[in-house]
């Protein structure tokens, strides 16, 4: 099986290169440099290679405060490429799988939000994700559009590796306790998408819709930056005093749903495939990233 995935210098798009290889998977990644997804004679040229079997969009704009005062650019990425990377598929007639985020929704809801709840986004990121969402299912009704919660991996910057690299500098680190999501390790979250395009590849064109993909059960910034704490303690790392605050009290560019807990049923019943519960999937990431201390 041969999978083309966009955005494979991000933290999705190194797990998915590296899991589908150990698959024995052929896997054609593209990152920035290689194919920027906001030029569509880019993506055409991409696509040209006609034994690929599944598209995986994993390029984003994601820099959310940053895109408050960059929103050309975040829509660019965010809403034009998907819509280019769409009207490929339709071309080259290839399924395509689409990463969009939990940020589409403002974070009102006291319960998970299901696929179907009405999205309201607070800010620039949130709102050029969903106009991807929607220029990806105009152009391919087909596509697969998978939404995820506060991804973190072994590749890249992330909320874990900050916390690491604030222990080692502060004696008190403050962390937000009234946002809640589901911290979503990027390994994870590829096996899930590899597994996916298997099934895509079997069965094209029938089980195209939006899903939602994301670690179980839920936490807040505060109860993440405590496991991540504890866990790296157990390496060595430094370990300060951990404080928790409310949202007011670090105000930012762009406004964060408080509720970012995605139902995932869907697509456990429609694909089988369910993400491991969050903080084992921070334990496996931290072996990995910290492993070789002990």
């Amino acid at each position: 099986m041969k999978i083309a995935v966009f955005g494979a210098g991000g933290q999705v798009g190194h797990a998915l290169v590296r899991l589908g290889a150990h698959r024995g998977m052929t896997i054609v990644g593209f990152d920035r440099a290689a194919v920027d997804i906001t030029d569509p004679r880019a993506v055409d040229d991409a696509w040209s290679d006609t034994s690929i079997d599944v598209v995986v969009n994993a390029a984003a704009y994601t820099a959310v405060d940053k895109a408050e005062s960059e929103p050309a650019l975040a829509h660019a990425v965010n809403a034009e490429g998907p819509r280019h990377i769409g009207e490929a598929a339709d071309i080259f007639l290839r399924p395509v799988i689409h990463l969009s985020t939990d940020y589409v929704f403002d974070g009102t809801k006291p319960s998970p939000y299901v696929e179907d709840d009405p999205i309201a986004p607070l800010g620039a990121y949130g709102r050029t994700k969903a106009a991807g969402e929607a220029a990806l299912r105009d152009a391919a009704p087909d596509a697969v559009i998978l939404r995820t919660a506060w991804v973190y991996g072994l590749d890249g910057a992330n909320f874990v590796k900050t916390m690491l690299r604030l222990a080692a500098e502060r004696d008190v680190v403050r962390v937000v306790d009234d946002q809640r999501g589901s911290p979503t390790f990027a390994d994870d979250l590829a096996d899930a998408i590899l597994t996916i395009a298997v099934q895509l590849e079997a069965s094209p064109g029938e089980f195209g819709g939006t899903y939602h993909l994301a670690a179980t059960g839920e936490a807040t910034w505060h109860d993440f930056a405590r496991a991540i704490f504890a866990e790296a303690a157990r390496y060595g790392v430094r370990t300060p005093r951990l404080e928790a605050i409310q949202t007011s009290d670090y105000p930012t560019q762009a406004k964060r749903p408080a509720n970012s807990v995605l139902n995932c049923a869907k697509a456990k019943r429609t694909f089988g495939v369910e993400l491991p519960p969050w903080n084992d999937g921070l334990f496996r990431m931290l072996h990995a990233h910290l492993g070789s201390r002990s």
